[in-house]
């Protein structure tokens, strides 16, 4: 038997802020069922979704989500507009280009562009 991803669940303090963070990146309409919970499902995409916990984020994420930008400065700019920070410059080598970025709770993502990911 394989398993596929059926969802992508970030732990955070507020869903209701960061679905509406990244249904703005990645399109799609944000869902609230209920305070604890939210989730968005971007376009030809998988679900991403939001749950409470009373703990804040401490560390390095472990995972980050890669998302592919053809045009990597103009995606940054715009996360950046909706509340995202740059974290470092972008970085370019023989496989492309990519941006560290953390989302309003401090999640790293990667705006990527080029044959691979960050």
């Amino acid at each position: 038997m394989r398993a596929r991803i059926d969802e992508i669940v970030f732990d955070c303090h507020d869903p209701a802020l960061l679905v509406r963070f990244w249904a703005a990146l990645l399109g799609g309409e944000a869902v609230d069922r209920g305070e604890d919970w939210s989730y968005v499902d971007p376009p030809d995409s998988v679900r991403v979704a939001f749950q409470k916990v009373p703990e804040k984020k401490a560390a390095k994420n472990r995972l980050h989500l890669d998302l592919h930008a053809g045009d990597v400065d103009a995606a940054a700019d715009e996360a950046v507009r909706l509340g995202a920070s740059r974290i470092g410059a972008v970085v370019t080598d023989d496989h492309g280009r990519f941006q560290v970025l953390a989302d309003p709770e401090g999640n790293e993502f990667c705006f990527v562009a080029g044959t691979s990911g960050a």
